[in-house]
């Protein structure tokens, strides 16, 4: 099997991933016991990570342990770093390693954020699937999701899910 790029990601209703200051303290609204939007099943179908090197600072400022362990891990930088574990630091092409990806043996590669490396992998046409959980509210600044400058990019419903919450998941597969 080849692995798919897929993005999964929360947002506000209109587009922000973060408040300023990078909080994140509004994907509380939805927090409820034993509920996980379908991230546990998402989570199994996907033997490798990437995400940005601002990304991976703050999940590590806010636990002990990365929480992708056990997971291929690569963290897009313009640093040349040392592995940590299965965290490799990454400052080649992204083409070069969303290929290489592509074509080993593999399950999917999880997305992770944040906006610029969201904003790289869809100014190269490289994400396959996006699936967003739209939080409800409304947060008028901060990060957006889709900065501007990419290419119009066309997308064909999987499948959408609304929750008791609130919450709202779309699943989009890119049209190529």
């Amino acid at each position: 099997m080849k692995g798919k790029c897929i993005l999964y990601i929360a947002s506000s209703v209109d587009g922000y991933i973060a408040k300023p200051n990078d909080n994140l303290d509004f994907l509380n609204l939805v927090a409820q016991e034993g509920e996980d939007y379908g991230y546990g099943q998402f989570y199994e179908q996907i033997d490798t990570v990437i995400l940005g090197k601002r990304t991976y600072d703050w999940v590590m400022g806010q636990v002990s342990d990365f929480p992708h362990q056990g997971k291929e891990t690569y963290v897009l930088t313009r640093q040349i770093l040392n592995p940590i574990g299965t965290v490799q630091f990454y400052s080649g092409e992204l083409l070069d390693l969303v290929s290489r990806l592509k074509h080993k043996q593999g399950k999917n590669i999880f997305i992770d954020g944040g906006a610029q490396t969201v904003y790289r992998f869809l100014e190269k046409g490289l994400l396959d699937e996006l699936i967003i959980s739209f939080i409800p509210v409304l947060l008028g600044e901060g990060i957006r999701l889709f900065q501007e400058g990419f290419f119009e990019q066309k997308l064909e419903l999987i499948s959408s899910q609304s929750y008791p919450s609130g919450l709202v998941q779309v699943h989009y597969r890119v049209v190529r």
